[in-house]
């Protein structure tokens, strides 16, 4: 038995008890902050094309990231054949949306990737902390003309390169 103030006494199960919920306590705390270990978001002009492909790489890639994505001048809808030759690798983007770079800004970021040659030049100061900016630029898939046969190629390619590039960042 030990005793402390008013002579109350007090068991070594109580004490370990005690010392095992201060510390559940301290433990819970602190997961709830380190929920995610690197907050990365990935910009280009319409949040259309690359900019959802790098998202959902990066995501498959490292699923304890928090992986975001946005656009400077987001598009109506994510195009519908960088859905589909993201599915062709089993990347599923199909829920994703453009959205606007405007909903991240003044957010600390780890790395923040722009896409495009487009939105390197009329990215926006961040408010928030960024640790590394970095630009690693592809076609834009969007700007490719003809037919689903002849453009599914060059969403493939550039997909292929972005995978290639996500891997280098991610390792």
């Amino acid at each position: 038995m030990i005793f402390c103030k008013d002579n109350e006494r007090i068991s070594h199960f109580q004490i370990i008890n005690a010392l095992f919920l201060n510390f559940y306590s301290i433990f819970l705390q602190i997961s709830f902050k380190i929920v995610f270990l690197m907050n990365c978001l990935v910009i280009c002009t319409g949040n259309r094309c690359r900019s959802q492909m790098a998202h959902g790489i990066l995501q498959s890639l490292h699923p304890d990231w928090n992986v975001c994505s946005a656009g400077t001048k987001p598009a109506n809808e994510v195009h519908p054949l960088a859905i589909k030759v993201m599915g062709e690798i089993g990347i599923d983007i199909s829920q994703h949306y453009p959205k606007s770079l405007d909903q991240y800004t003044g957010q600390e970021w780890d790395y923040v990737i722009t896409v495009c040659g487009g939105a390197k030049e009329s990215c926006p100061v961040f408010s928030g902390k960024v640790s590394k900016r970095l630009h690693i630029g592809f076609e834009d898939p969007d700007s490719f003309k003809g037919s689903e046969d002849e453009v599914l190629p060059q969403f493939r390619r550039i997909r292929d390169e972005i995978l290639s590039k996500m891997k280098d960042l991610a390792d």
